[in-house]
This record gives structure tokens, sequence and C-alpha cells, in this order.
């Protein structure tokens, strides 16, 4: 991760209100990297890993949202916690449990396989500034 920036370590409490405001548990190796870095950037400033808090607003933002009820397949299911900076996000599946990573395509609400986990989807993410999810 070397062209990566690191934000500053998460806080317990910012954790425990993710998983509270969600009522899911945050994957360990998300929970772990949080504890470590709260986000990374990558390239073109790209929000590969968003920040506890931002996990927390985005995640209930989309759930709450009348028009999204509408438009969008449920939310619940997922727990977005990174961006592409083209508004598709990506997520891990909390319903069933899931330690893969899929992204979802704003434009089509597809939700599509993108990496075994969050060491894999880190590694692609962070190697590549394009579409990589999609080789």
């Amino acid at each position: 991760m070397a062209d990566a920036e690191l934000a500053e370590p998460a806080t317990s409490e910012a954790l425990a209100e993710v998983e509270r405001v969600l009522g899911q548990p945050l994957p360990e190796d998300l929970s772990s990297l949080l504890r470590e870095c709260n986000g990374v950037r990558g390239h073109y400033d790209t929000d590969v890993v968003w920040s506890a808090e931002r996990i927390a607003k985005e995640n209930a933002s989309f759930r709450a949202s009348a028009d999204f009820a509408e438009l969008y397949m449920p939310f619940e299911p997922l727990m977005f916690f990174g961006d592409n900076a083209g508004g598709d996000q990506f997520a891990f599946v909390r319903v069933p449990l899931s330690d893969d990573v899929f992204i979802w395509d704003h434009e089509t609400d597809g939700r599509i396989w993108a990496a075994n986990g969050l060491d894999d989807y880190l590694r692609r993410a962070l190697a590549d500034s394009g579409d990589w999810w999609r080789d």
C-alpha cells in the first residue's frame, strides 16, 4: 500500500457506533484495519476504505432513503465501506455473513462480486485505478 494515504486509527467508540447504527457486526478484517487506520485513500484520492464515521453515515442514509427504496433492491444485507469515485460502492454482504467484497453499480443496481475478502480487495483496488473488478 505504498501509494495509499492512511488516516489515524478509529476509536473503539466509532467502531461500536457503526455496529449500533447498522445493527450488524463489522467484518473482523475491516474492524482490524479501521483500528490501525480510519480510512484508506488510493489513486486520485479515491476513498478505497471509508472512515468508521462515514461507513455509519452512508449506510444509514442509503437504508433510510424513500427514493432509494423505490429505485433499488434493499441495502440492509450490504455494508458499504468504500467507493470508486464514480458512484459505485464496495460492500460486504452481512446477511448472510460473507467475507467476499461486492461492488454495487449505481446505474443498474447490480451487485457484482469484486474480491475474495478485504486483503484481496485492497491489493487490487490500490494496484489499479480503473475498473479492475470487471477483469
